[in-house]
């Protein structure tokens, strides 16, 4: 297989179709949350999925697999927040997006900081339309909520003070 390199920050021209069906598979993920045969059916057959832990599941049976006992106990009745930050289309038929988003148990209204993560996800085109081919979510917790954050700006060191 020959492996083009593409250039950093190369303009891609996409249709824009394409942007509105990645950003809709986004939506659809959360959508899906709670029930694993919906949600795998939106990455690709062998697609890769890191969760949080660095767990690393493989295909869409395994990622359905492993989430529907999370689905049906520790999960159950949680909701996906999100949103996309940035969707970067690298070949037509290929995008990379970034987005945030936490976990909301049974009657929450805003995430908990402890479970912020943000996602680093590839959908690409195939004949059924748009799949996501690799996931991998990570926490973050934001600069100004860290200890040496908090700090700096009681120290008016902080980026923006």
């Amino acid at each position: 297989m020959l492996v083009q390199p593409i250039a950093a920050n190369a303009p891609v021209a996409n249709d824009p179709a394409d942007a509105e069906a990645v950003a809709s598979l986004l939506d659809q993920l959360y959508r899906a949350w709670g029930d694993a045969d919906a949600y795998a059916s939106l990455f690709t057959e062998d697609a890769d999925y890191i969760a949080f832990d660095g767990t690393h599941t493989r295909g869409r049976s395994a990622i359905a697999e492993s989430h529907r006992p999370l689905f049906e106990r520790f999960l159950k009745n949680s909701r996906l927040f999100g949103e996309s930050s940035s969707t970067r289309f690298l070949t037509p038929d290929v995008a990379l997006i970034h987005s945030k988003g936490a976990v909301l148990r049974a009657g929450q209204q805003r995430p908990s900081r402890r479970r912020l993560s943000i996602q680093t996800v590839v959908a690409v085109k195939q004949a059924e339309g748009w799949r996501f081919a690799a996931f991998h979510n990570t926490r973050y917790q934001p600069f100004t909520q860290t200890l040496l954050g908090k700090l700096l700006a009681l120290a008016g060191l902080a980026p923006g003070s």
